[in-house]
């Protein structure tokens, strides 16, 4: 069956660049980000996780771990590091999985045999505290993903799960939010001490309650 949002993420425990891993332990208490890339020595892999390294102050300040995969060995992964170091100018410090059994690529859904029946898309998961799965996003071989949407997204999922709002469409951290609905209108000031917009009577926006 697929996961879905909500699902528990699979534990598992997997040879990585850096060693032997059990998820769970990895990812202890902070969020994290699994995703899959289709091959070593790929071009687009290479500016992914090239990005992924570049990247790495801001999934810190997030309390976000990052680990990869993809169906290569191991020993493929650190000969492949070294390019990815070199031609992206940065220094990848984050696991990235050997899954040559396939084992995690189907536990996740991230290999689809209309588009490959050896190879994963690039799937990507977020994945909460409590090791529930917060976000699935796939994207083909062929493209590679964007960063900064996988950034705000975790910042709209953290911030959410701490106060009784959402995000609007194409919403960045600082901008105002949309109270949710379960929240009646006269109970709104007790509870979002910035003052609130009421456009209509389900839509009421706030300043961004931890800024």
């Amino acid at each position: 069956m697929s996961l879905r949002i909500g699902d528990d993420a699979p534990n598992f425990k997997a040879n990585t660049s850096l060693g032997e891993i059990d998820f769970y332990e990895y990812l202890n208490d902070s969020w994290g980000v699994l995703f899959s890339h289709p091959a070593d020595y790929t071009p687009v892999c290479t500016t992914e996780l090239g990005k992924t390294a570049s990247l790495k102050d801001e999934f810190e300040k997030r309390n976000v771990k990052v680990i990869a995969l993809s169906t290569d060995n191991v020993e493929s992964h650190k000969g492949w590091i070294k390019d990815i170091n070199e031609t992206q100018g940065v220094e990848v410090t984050f696991p990235i999985i050997g899954d040559e059994s396939r084992e995690i690529s189907q536990a996740y859904d991230m290999i689809h045999p209309n588009a490959s029946l050896v190879t994963t898309v690039r799937s990507l998961f977020i994945i909460g505290p409590d090791k529930k799965i917060k976000l699935i996003i796939s994207y083909p071989a062929s493209t590679g993903r964007n960063f900064q949407e996988i950034l705000r997204v975790i910042d709209s999922l953290q911030l959410t799960a701490y106060h009784s709002v959402a995000t609007p469409a194409d919403w960045k951290d600082g901008e105002q939010v949309v109270v949710l609905p379960s929240i009646k209108t006269e109970d709104i000031p007790a509870k979002f001490h910035k003052g609130f917009v009421e456009v209509k009577p389900y839509l009421r926006l706030t300043p961004q309650p931890n800024k």
